[in-house]
C-alpha cells in the first residue's frame, strides 16, 4: 500500500492496485496521545490479517467520532447511503423499528479502510454471520465493574466463568473490552439460536451471582452494580452488537479489545496488576507478530450448548 499525497488535506491510499480516497489524515483523534487518523487508519491496515476474519459477514455498527474522542460521538446502523458500491451491507429487518437496515459488511481491506476514514473508531458487530442472522455462532459474557470494582475484580469473576463454561465441557477465550472490563466468549459454530443463547448465558450468570453474591450482580440495574461485576448476559440478542476483536476504543489513549490468554488473566490477579491487561495499538501490533491471533478459536471451534 502506498500513500498518494493528492492536496494538502486529502489524499489517496493505494489498495489491491487501485486508490481510494481518504481525507484529513492529519487531524488529531485522540487528543492526550495526539494519535491522528492517519494513524487510526495505519493501525488497521495493519492488523486486518487478523482482523478481518472476525468482521467477514458479521453486521456492522458503526461508532463514529468525526471530531475525536473528546467530543460528541454517533451510532450508525445503516451504513451511508454515499458508500462506495464494493462496500456490501446485509439487509437486516427490524421488527422493532418496523424497517429493513442494511447494516454495512466490512469483508476486505479497502471496506475496512473506507470505515476507518468516515472516523469509525470503534467497530460493534452482530454475534451472527450474515444472511444466519438469527443463529449467533457465539456467545458472549460482558463482565463490566462497578467502581470501585476494576479490571482486576472481573478478572476473579472470569476465572470463576470459566471453570462454570468447563463443568459443562465447554471451552472458552477471553479479550479485553479495551476499556474497564473483559469479555469471556464461547464459540459455538453450531447451529443454534438466540432463544437458546440468551437463555443458557442468563442462567449461567444467575448462578454466579447466587454463588459469589459480594462479587457478582447479573441483573439489569445499574443502582446494584456499585462494587461489583455485572455479568452481562443480555448482549446475547438479535438486534445488540459488541466491540469486534482488535477494535480501537475511544479512550484517552488508543486502547484496543485484546485477547488475553487465561494465563495473563491469572498473573494480572496475582500481581495485583490490571495494567497488564490494558494494551494500545502498538503494543497489539506487538503481540500479534509475537503471538498470531490468540483469538482464533472463536471462529474455528465447534461445540453446542447441552
Amino acid at each position: 500500500m502506498v500513500l498518494v499525497e493528492r492536496m494538502r488535506r486529502v489524499s489517496e491510499l493505494e489498495i489491491a492496485g487501485q486508490r481510494l480516497p481518504v481525507s484529513n489524515l492529519d487531524k488529531v483523534l485522540y487528543p492526550k496521545a495526539r494519535f491522528t487518523k492517519g494513524q487510526v487508519i495505519d493501525y488497521y491496515v495493519k492488523v486486518s490479517s487478523v482482523l478481518l476474519p472476525h468482521l467477514k459477514h458479521r453486521p456492522l455498527t458503526l461508532k463514529r467520532y468525526p471530531n475525536g474522542v473528546e467530543a460528541p460521538f454517533f451510532y450508525e446502523k445503516e451504513c451511508p447511503s454515499h458508500r462506495p458500491d464494493w462496500v456490501k451491507v446485509a439487509p437486516v429487518r427490524s421488527e422493532r423499528e418496523d424497517k429493513t437496515v442494511h447494516y454495512c459488511l466490512i469483508n476486505d481491506l479497502r471496506s475496512l479502510v473506507w470505515a476507518a476514514n468516515l472516523a469509525d473508531l470503534e467497530l460493534h458487530t452482530s454475534l451472527a454471520l450474515y444472511p444466519k442472522i438469527d443463529s449467533p455462532t457465539m456467545i458472549v459474557f460482558d463482565l463490566d465493574p462497578g467502581a470501585p470494582a476494576n479490571i482486576l475484580q472481573c478478572s476473579q469473576v472470569a476465572q470463576w466463568l470459566r471453570t462454570e463454561l468447563e463443568k459443562l465441557e465447554l471451552e472458552s477465550v477471553a479479550k479485553t473490552s479495551g476499556s474497564k472490563g473483559l469479555q469471556i466468549y464461547v464459540p459455538l459454530n453450531t447451529p443454534t439460536n438466540y432463544d437458546v443463547t440468551k437463555n443458557f448465558a442468563h442462567k449461567i450468570a444467575a448462578k454466579m451471582e447466587h454463588d459469589h453474591p459480594d462479587f457478582i450482580v447479573s441483573k439489569m440495574a445499574k443502582r446494584l452494580r456499585d462494587g461489583k461485576v455485572f455479568v452481562d448476559w443480555s448482549q446475547n440478542d438479535r438486534h445488540k452488537t459488541t466491540v469486534c476483536v482488535y477494535s480501537l476504543r475511544a479512550e484517552d489513549q488508543p486502547t484496543v479489545s485484546t485477547p488475553v490468554t487465561w494465563e495473563e488473566i491469572a498473573a494480572a490477579l496475582k500481581k495485583k496488576d490490571g495494567s497488564r491487561l490494558t494494551f494500545t495499538s502498538d503494543q497489539v501490533l506487538k503481540r500479534i507478530d509475537q503471538q498470531g491471533d490468540l483469538f482464533e478459536r472463536a471462529t474455528t471451534l465447534k461445540q453446542r450448548v447441552k
